[in-house]
């Protein structure tokens, strides 16, 4: 430790780059967590859907698959340990028409290659025997899959890396780091009190500025940072009340899982997200996207009143693919991808990544070599 400030140091401090800090801190290594907003959890992991995921759809062997599934295993006892609320309520992937009963077929082959616990096919009368209201032909059920408090889990996340000794730096952007002759890293963080750290090793987990970041690292190999892709979602809100206890999702559309159904943890219904690239960061919810809403939604569920969605919020994605391009896998790059020792560099980490964040921590840090 005499040669450096922090033993690590992470950028961001959304629920993954919390978990990487959580994941270094518990293993003895004194962290500090760079965020460049005035709180945590400001961007991607805001504005998503609060869904804990159970590793359905992806593909076999990627790190989605295994990190998702691994996460998610990881998350409810951290969640119990923490006293953080979440509602283990299920999810059904359901077919609206005949001709999607047969996808449910291949979704359930790829979740039992997965090792997604307790993943079943439902005939169209056991899934309406669960969910009356609900226009389907068959689905499959999820029981892991379920809403939880996000922020909640992010303080914990945060309140172990302090209590391990380690510190999350508000208000801190990062500005560039340059590895060290015989090691490690300079780091400088702008800010209010501009400031030099050394550390031993670099997690970069920023979200929808991965790239920015990646490219202000001297060394990094600029040709080996991938194009990012703004993916917005908008999310629409029910008045009135919620017609189904468990998540409903239909099949997946190329590059998302789809706008589908929750019941927050305060009983809400809310729809969302759809898919839509955008150049900037717009967090704008154009109330005309009702009616496409309607329509999407009224293939699952008819009862849907005219009138009723109301505009919610939006979310951002950092997407490595653009339309009509096939979805890639997360991106964490350690040396063997850029050839810097001791940095690892997170890309692309959207759905799944907040179910898998606790599993991405561990991953990070096998990465740099360090144990269990």
């Amino acid at each position: 430790m005499a040669d450096f400030d922090f033993e690590a140091v992470v950028v961001g401090a959304g629920a993954v780059g919390l978990a990487c800090g959580h994941a270094l801190a518990r293993r003895g290594l004194t962290v500090a967590v760079l965020e460049q907003d005035k709180a945590i959890g400001q961007g991607v992991s805001s504005r998503n859907s609060e869904v804990i995921h159970g590793g359905l759809y992806y593909p076999t062997g990627s790190l989605k698959a295994r990190l998702c599934v691994a996460g998610r295993r990881a998350l409810y006892p951290f969640l119990d340990k923490h006293h953080v609320s979440y509602d283990r309520c299920g999810k059904l992937v359901v077919a609206t028409t005949l001709d999607e009963v047969g996808r449910l077929d291949g979704i359930l082959e790829q979740a039992l290659t997965n090792g997604v616990d307790g993943i079943a096919r439902l005939t169209k009368a056991q899934a309406l025997a669960l969910e009356p209201d609900l226009k389907c032909e068959g689905a499959l059920i999820s029981p892991q899959s379920g809403v939880f408090a996000s922020h909640d889990y992010m303080l914990a996340l945060q309140g172990e890396i302090e209590e391990a000794g380690g510190a999350v730096v508000l208000a801190t952007p990062f500005e560039g780091a340059s590895p060290r002759e015989g090691g490690g890293f300079e780091v400088r963080a702008g800010g209010a009190e501009p400031a030099t750290l050394t550390c031993r090793y670099l997690v970069t987990a920023p979200g929808l500025s991965a790239q920015a970041v990646a490219a202000a690292i001297a060394g990094f190999p600029q040709t080996d940072i991938p194009k990012g892709h703004y993916g917005k979602g908008m999310y629409f809100r029910l008045a009135g009340k919620a017609p189904f206890g468990r998540l409903i999702y239909p099949p997946p559309i190329h590059g998302a899982l789809g706008t589908h159904y929750r019941r927050d943890l305060g009983g809400q219904a809310v729809f969302g997200p759809d898919l839509r690239y955008v150049e900037t960061l717009d967090y704008s919810v154009d109330p005309d996207a009702a009616d496409d809403f309607a329509r999407y939604i009224r293939k699952f569920w008819p009862g849907l009143p005219d009138g009723a969605l109301t505009p919610d919020y939006a979310g951002i994605r950092p997407k490595l693919h653009g339309p009509d391009e096939p979805q890639p896998d997360f991106r964490i790059d350690g040396a063997e991808a850029h050839a810097i020792p001791g940095l690892v560099a997170l890309f692309g980490i959207e759905s799944p990544g907040l179910t898998s964040s606790l599993a991405i921590g561990e991953e990070v840090a096998a990465r740099l070599g360090l144990g269990v």
